[in-house]
């Protein structure tokens, strides 16, 4: 942005989200108009709240637009004006209902690109994840990157399904009618980072249960951690490098880490406050065994002992990201755990 001229406006989409309010803080931080989306006009107070709670003053350079992922009503309005958006917005069902998450999910992600195309909006940055890159067979030692795509007909969750799914109608709508937009989409894999609030995404209520003591033991499972606030900063810089058009970004931070590593990391950093975080592992048999009759544990049994490599050479060479250690974000995202509870 020049000086003197009037800021960039930059549609958020979910802004009541982890990530979308992180981004919307990067976003105010560096100047930008910022157009939020929620699903209820009762969710402003809640977005402003995490944006302060982040570190950034809303102010007059914050608005909210109601739209929904389930209904054209409102996105045309929510994009006129703005120049760049950032589709964060995600649906999550609970009950991992295939319907339930991938018609919202596709459907949403097209209401989105239409949206920024119909306004001359210059570029939609997506946020898809790493599931839409990991879960296909690779040959043992080779890093998943951004060439990879997981098969939706695989024997896999539908989040994981609904995140692949619409993540390939995105770039086939490019492909088909995308006009002049341009697209560029982040694949992140498990999330973490202090809490803004009491409504957190599942991957924070892991860290909850091991300080709680309400998960004794963990399964043999490893994955990829990312700092919410690196994922938001490498959307923002996704959102206006030239090089950045028509390209996938895999955000990870180091290698895979295990469940147990994390409760390790937890102890080592926060000594007596992590007094009950697990110090052993399920047998791989007993835990494929209980996902027989807990659902929670399905995704778990399906992935015990493999330990994916991925690769983040494009985000730090192309757009210069350098993310946080994961055992700097583990702990600060316990600690602000444990301030949450301290304040209720």
């Amino acid at each position: 942005m020049s000086q003197g001229s009037s800021p960039a406006t930059v549609l958020v989409t979910g802004g009541s989200g982890f990530v979308a309010a992180y981004a919307v803080t990067a976003l105010l931080r560096d100047g930008y108009a910022v157009r939020a989306t929620v699903r209820s006009a009762a969710r402003e107070a809640d977005v402003r709240a995490m944006v302060t709670a982040a570190g950034a003053d809303p102010g007059r350079s914050l608005s909210v637009a109601v739209a929904d992922l389930t209904s054209d009503d409102g996105w045309a309005a929510a994009a006129t004006g703005c120049d760049y958006v950032l589709h964060v917005a995600s649906p999550f069902s609970p009950a991992g209902d295939e319907d339930e998450l991938i018609i919202p999910a596709r459907d949403g992600a097209l209401r989105v690109l239409r949206a920024a195309r119909d306004a001359g909006a210059r570029r939609v940055v997506m946020t898809s994840s790493f599931a839409a890159i990991g879960y296909s067979p690779k040959k043992s030692g080779e890093p998943y990157d951004e060439t990879d795509w997981t098969d939706p007909a695989g024997d896999i969750s539908a989040y994981i399904k609904s995140k692949t799914i619409a993540e390939r109608a995105a770039w086939e709508f490019m492909a088909r009618a995308g006009g002049g937009l341009e697209l560029a989409v982040i694949n992140p894999t498990a999330i973490f980072g202090p809490v803004l609030g009491p409504d957190y995404s599942g991957s924070l209520g892991l860290v909850r249960s091991m300080l709680d003591g309400s998960m004794p033991a963990t399964p043999r499972v490893y994955f990829g951690v990312t700092d919410v606030r690196d994922v938001a900063a490498l959307h923002v810089r996704a959102m206006t490098a030239p090089q950045a058009a028509g390209q996938r970004f895999l955000a990870v931070s180091g290698p895979a880490v295990s469940l147990l590593g994390i409760a390790a990391i937890l102890r080592q950093r926060l000594g007596d406050a992590a007094a009950q975080a697990p110090a052993r592992e399920l047998p791989d048999d007993l835990v494929r065994e209980l996902a027989r009759t807990e659902p929670s544990l399905r995704e778990a049994a399906s992935r015990v002992g493999i330990i994916p490599r991925m690769s983040d050479r494009k985000a730090r060479a192309l757009l210069g990201w350098n993310p946080r250690p994961p055992a700097d974000t583990i702990a600060e995202t316990a600690q602000s755990l444990l301030r949450l509870a301290a304040a209720d």
